[in-house]
């Protein structure tokens, strides 16, 4: 059972913040670092995208190398095998269906955006914690 009230719970879950989060900034900043330049999906030039919009999102785009990157949090999106990806012992008919939508949604916008010739790459909120670590997975997965 939950330690909290459903209206403590929903106070809590309301501040979690959908963009700027602490590991997107984090990636953006080992980006920068390793000679990087890119926009933020928000801003990106329309004229770069077909219709101005790229699926799932982005965190990340870089246009010139047509890449883009998505910083997933380890609870939303179900990271296996983190211990950050636990799923909540009250409601929990409800939370798995959310989160098993999220990676269903993930993998089809996935799909979408290299069929549209875009390439990804995943980093995951547990990744983050290591900056050195995290230089070396996102040279790898740019320089591919």
């Amino acid at each position: 059972m939950d330690h909290l009230s459903q209206l403590e719970r929903s106070q809590n879950m309301s501040r979690i913040r959908s963009s700027d989060t602490k590991p997107e900034i984090i990636v953006r900043s080992v980006l920068h670092r390793l000679g990087y330049r890119f926009r933020l999906f928000g801003k990106v030039n329309k004229c770069y995208i077909k219709n101005g919009v790229l699926p799932g999102k982005p965190d990340i785009v870089l246009t010139r190398h047509k890449t883009v990157v998505f910083v997933h949090g380890c609870f939303w999106h179900m990271h296996t095998d983190c211990s950050r990806a636990n799923i909540p012992k009250s409601n929990t008919e409800y939370w798995i269906k959310k989160l098993q939508r999220n990676t269903e949604r993930d993998k089809i916008n996935v799909k979408t955006l290299h069929d549209m010739g875009w390439k990804t790459v995943l980093i995951w909120e547990c990744e983050t914690k290591d900056t050195q670590k995290l230089a070396e997975i996102l040279r790898k997965q740019l320089n591919e």
